[in-house]
C-alpha cells in the first residue's frame, strides 16, 4: 500500500520513485511497454479506477497507469493536481481564506456584477458620441485582467526596487519598442516612457521635468478648445494644478473663424517668454500647424510639446499630420482614437536630454509602481494598430465625422471652424438660444451620450454654449456614413425637443431638468425617441466581453 507519492514532472523519475516505495523494479523496456498500453488502450481509460484521467497533469496520468498495470494499489495516492506543492505542504485541504479566490464575479459580488451588466446594456443600446471615448478590443481587455496586475514594479526596466520583474521588464520594453515603431520613430532619436497612469499626470510630469516651479508655459485657452491641464485659470481662480504650480498664459482662437490665431500667439509668446508652448487641443476640429508652432518656439527660445491625445490613432494611421517632425516632446493618451486603455506614453527627442528628467518626474517624482497590466494592454493594442484594418478604421472615422458634420449643417446648425478635419466637431448652440447643458441632458434621456463644451467667448464652463461630438466609438461598432446621417437627424430632433421643453420650463437648469422628469408630454416624447435610438443602436455589436 502506498500512502503518498511526491510526483516529479518527469514521468520516468515519478514511476521509479513510486516503484521503489513498493520494492518493485522498473526496466526501460517495461516502462516503454506501459506507455504504449496507456496510449493505445482506450478501454483502460474508461475504468472507474482510472478516474485520475480527470487530472490536468498528463505526466501524472501516465504514472498512474504505469503503476496500475504493474499491480500497485493507487487508491490512496493524493490528488494529482497538487502533486508538486505537496512535497512541501503538511495539509491537503484548502484554507478557509482561499474559498472565494476562484469564484466568478457574478457569484462573488452579484450587486457589483449587476451594475456592470446595466452599464454594458446602456452602452450597447446607446449612441456614444463622446469624442474622448472608444471601445477597446477583447484582446486589450483580456490583457488588462492578466497576471501582470499582481506585480509591484517601482522603477524602470533593469533598475527596479523590487525583485521578480524579469517578465515585467520584458513586457515594458516590448511596449516601448512597439510605441516607437507604430509612430515610425528612430530609437536613436526618440525615447518613450509608458508608465504614466493617464493624460493629466503625464502632462504634469513633463512640466515638472522641463519647467521647474513657477516656470512659464502657454497652451490653448480652455473655452477656445484647449485642455484643462494646459494651464487653465479664470480671472478669479486658478483652476488647474498646472496654473497653480506654474505660470501659464493662454493663446486663443479668432472669435470669428474659430481658428487658432498664430499671429496673436507669436506676439503673446514674444511678450511672455514661455519656456514651453503646448500644441494640443481638447475640442478643435482642424489640423494644427506644427511648423508654425515650432517656428514661434525657436524665435522665443521655447520647447514645443505636442499633446496629441485626441488624434494619436489618426497620426499612427498616417491620415492626419504628425507632430514628431517638429515637437521636442509628444504626449498622448491611448483610450481615445488609439482605442486602448487610459495610459499615456510620453515621447521625447533623445538629443535634448529630456529622458532622465522626465523619467525622474514620473517616478519617483509623481507616481509609485506602474500599472503593468495596463502597459501590457497598451502593448497589445499597439500591435493591433499596425494592421491594415486599423488604418481602414481611422479612414472611416474621418468619413463618419464629416458625414455627421455635413448633416448637422444641412439642418442649419453652426459648427465651430465651419467643418472638421479630424474625428470631432463643436456644435455651437448659441444661435439657437439654448446651451450645451440642456441639450446634453435631453440627448442623455434618449440614450445619446455627448458632452457639453465651451465655445469661443464663453464665460462659464458650467453653462457652455455647445456640445462636442466625435465619431471614433460608433465607428468601432461598425457604423458608416449613412448611419451618421441618421445620427445627425436624431441630434436635430433632440435639439428641437430641447427648445420645446425650454419654452415651458423655468430659467434654471434645475427647472429644465424638473420639466423633463415631471411633464407627461415631455416624458412621452423622450421615451418614444429613446426606443427608436435603442432599436438603431442594437444593430451594431459592441466589442469586448459579452457579459459585462
Amino acid at each position: 500500500m502506498i500512502s503518498e507519492i511526491a510526483f516529479t514532472t518527469r514521468t520516468s523519475e515519478c514511476v521509479k520513485q513510486s516503484l521503489t516505495t513498493t520494492g518493485m523494479k522498473m526496466t526501460r523496456k517495461k516502462f516503454q511497454n506501459c506507455i504504449k498500453i496507456f496510449i493505445c488502450d482506450e478501454q483502460l481509460k474508461k475504468k472507474k479506477k482510472l478516474s485520475i484521467f480527470h487530472s490536468k497533469h498528463p505526466t501524472v496520468c501516465v504514472c498512474y497507469v504505469c503503476l496500475l498495470l504493474l499491480g500497485v494499489d493507487v487508491n490512496t495516492i493524493m490528488d494529482v493536481q497538487e502533486t508538486n506543492a505537496k512535497q512541501y505542504s503538511t495539509t491537503t485541504t484548502t484554507t478557509t481564506y482561499q474559498s472565494t479566490l476562484n469564484d466568478k464575479l457574478e457569484n462573488c459580488d452579484s450587486q457589483a456584477f449587476q451594475i456592470m451588466q446595466k452599464e454594458k446594456r446602456r452602452q450597447i443600446e446607446g449612441i456614444e458620441l463622446i469624442a474622448s471615448e472608444n471601445f477597446p478590443s477583447r484582446a486589450v481587455l483580456e490583457a488588462l485582467s492578466c497576471s501582470l496586475h499582481n506585480k509591484y514594479a517601482e522603477g524602470y526596466p533593469k533598475a527596479r526596487y523590487y525583485g521578480g520583474n524579469e517578465f515585467i521588464d520584458e513586457m515594458e520594453l516590448l511596449c516601448q519598442r512597439r510605441a516607437l515603431d507604430l509612430f515610425r520613430l528612430d530609437p536613436n532619436e526618440w525615447d518613450v516612457n509608458v508608465q504614466p497612469y493617464s493624460g493629466s499626470p503625464a502632462n504634469f510630469a513633463v512640466y515638472t521635468a522641463i519647467l521647474g516651479p513657477h516656470g512659464r508655459l502657454m497652451g490653448l485657452d480652455l473655452p477656445d478648445g484647449g485642455h484643462l491641464t494646459h494651464g487653465f485659470y479664470t480671472e478669479k481662480k486658478k483652476i488647474s494644478a498646472t496654473s497653480l504650480f506654474f505660470e501659464s498664459m493662454p493663446y486663443k482662437v479668432n472669435p470669428e473663424t474659430g481658428l487658432i490665431d498664430y499671429d496673436e500667439l507669436r506676439q503673446t509668446a514674444l511678450r511672455f517668454k514661455p519656456k514651453l508652448i503646448i500644441a494640443g487641443v481638447s475640442c478643435y476640429s482642424r489640423h494644427l500647424d506644427y511648423g508654425k508652432f515650432r517656428s514661434i518656439c525657436d524665435e522665443v527660445g521655447a520647447y514645443l510639446m505636442a499633446d496629441m491625445a485626441h488624434i494619436s490613432g489618426l497620426v499612427a494611421a498616417g491620415v492626419v499630420p504628425s507632430p514628431f517632425s517638429y515637437a521636442h516632446i509628444v504626449t498622448t493618451t491611448t483610450h481615445k482614437s488609439l482605442r486602448i486603455e487610459k495610459k499615456l506614453p510620453t515621447g521625447v527627442e533623445v538629443k535634448y536630454d529630456f529622458k532622465s528628467k522626465i523619467d525622474q518626474a514620473v517616478f519617483p517624482g509623481l507616481q509609485g509602481g506602474p500599472h503593468e497590466n495596463a502597459i501590457a494592454a497598451v502593448a497589445v493594442a499597439l500591435k493591433l494598430a499596425k494592421e491594415e484594418e486599423f488604418v481602414a478604421y481611422q479612414k472611416q472615422v474621418l468619413k463618419n465625422a464629416k458625414a455627421l458634420c455635413e448633416r448637422l449643417q444641412h439642418h442649419g446648425y453652426k459648427i465651430s471652424t465651419d467643418g472638421t478635419e479630424n474625428h470631432m466637431m463643436l456644435l455651437d448652440l448659441r444661435p439657437m438660444h439654448t446651451d450645451g447643458a440642456r441639450v446634453e441632458h435631453v440627448l442623455e434621456l434618449v440614450h445619446i451620450a455627448c458632452n457639453k463644451n465651451t465655445c469661443p467667448g464663453d464665460k462659464s464652463a458650467l453653462r457652455p454654449g455647445g456640445i462636442r461630438l466625435g465619431s471614433p466609438a460608433m465607428t468601432s461598432r461598425g457604423l458608416q456614413e449613412a448611419d451618421f446621417v441618421q445620427i445627425g437627424d436624431f441630434i436635430h430632433e433632440a435639439i428641437q425637443l430641447t427648445l420645446k421643453i425650454q419654452k415651458q420650463a423655468g430659467k434654471t437648469i434645475k427647472d429644465f431638468r424638473a420639466a423633463c422628469e415631471e411633464n407627461d408630454e415631455f416624458k412621452k416624447l423622450c421615451a418614444d425617441m429613446k426606443a427608436r435610438v435603442q432599436s438603431f443602436a442594437r444593430n451594431y455589436p459592441m466589442p469586448g466581453f459579452s457579459a459585462y
